[in-house]
């Protein structure tokens, strides 16, 4: 596999990643550092979840087949209603609305799409080491613009723009669910 089709399947991976990570940085109060721990959690997990798809393979191929998009939906879903619901409190939210918890859930969710390109990998017998790296970094990198797009994007716009962040969400899990 040529560095051209690794790094358009790369970015294609990294989509959702990148459009979440607009979302929480709209709500959070980030910093470089929360920009940094999204992005290695989104950009670390695209590289294990595309590690553990290989290295699984085809054992599980039709088991993820059939749930993958159910539970990327299902994850994604919850934290945009959750932002949603949150958009409408009454109290004024002074504290840092960074949630580790929620980033390791929405990490797993934008990289189950990785698995299976995992066992793509392994049943196309495709080297992995380089595409991991691209994989990873690539995630790493268009999360941490996302971070950053959406700090500016919450600052100009409030309470609205977190309510469209938390439909943003949704959207992209209903697309998941049926792409």
């Amino acid at each position: 596999m040529n560095l051209l089709t690794i790094f358009l399947i790369a970015v294609g991976l990294a989509i959702d990643a990148f459009f979440i990570a607009i979302t929480k940085g709209i709500v959070i109060k980030s910093t470089v550092k929360h920009g940094l721990i999204i992005a290695l959690f989104f950009g670390g997990f695209q590289a294990i979840m595309t590690i553990l798809g290989w290295i699984l393979g085809i054992p599980l191929e039709t088991f993820v087949s059939t749930f993958a998009s159910w539970i990327a939906f299902i994850l994604i879903s919850a934290v945009g209603i959750k932002m949603i619901y949150e958009s409408f409190s009454e109290e004024e939210d002074d504290n840092d609305n960074f949630n580790l918890y929620e980033i390791l859930l929405l990490a797993i969710a934008t990289s189950i799409d990785a698995f299976v390109v995992g066992i793509s990998f392994a049943l196309l017998k495709t080297p992995i080491l380089e595409p991991v790296i691209i994989i990873g970094f690539i995630a790493f990198i268009l999360s941490f613009i996302g971070v950053y797009i959406g700090k500016n994007l919450g600052h100009l716009f409030g309470k609205e723009i977190e309510i469209a962040g938390g439909v943003l969400l949704i959207g992209i899990g209903l697309y998941l669910l049926i792409m």
